[in-house]
């Protein structure tokens, strides 16, 4: 999954970015193997991992937080690709 990385943090249209903390040779070598394993992402990974622990240690209040989550996960993943263009204004220099 992707996102702007410019995205201000309350942006509801993007996904918010998180950081952490991994040793650039572990980071490296994860990205590798999960493309070369997976075919994926690394991103892509981390979810999966996140919502599996969620749904095997989490609470009530937890699981529906993921449930939450998963339904906006679905929902942005249904408009990746799909969201039309911004309109240009009627001054942009493509229209001239």
């Amino acid at each position: 999954m992707t996102t702007q990385k410019n995205a201000p943090p309350d942006d509801p249209k993007h996904t918010p970015i998180r950081r952490f903390r991994a040793p650039d040779d572990l980071w490296d070598a994860y990205d590798s193997v999960c493309k070369r394993v997976f075919q994926r992402e690394r991103s892509e990974d981390l979810i999966e991992h996140i919502v599996a622990t969620v749904r095997e240690h989490g609470n009530e209040a937890e699981l529906q937080k993921l449930s939450a989550a998963e339904a906006e996960l679905a929902e942005r993943r249904a408009r990746k690709g799909g969201r039309p263009r911004a309109r240009q204004s009627a001054e942009s220099p493509q229209d001239v």
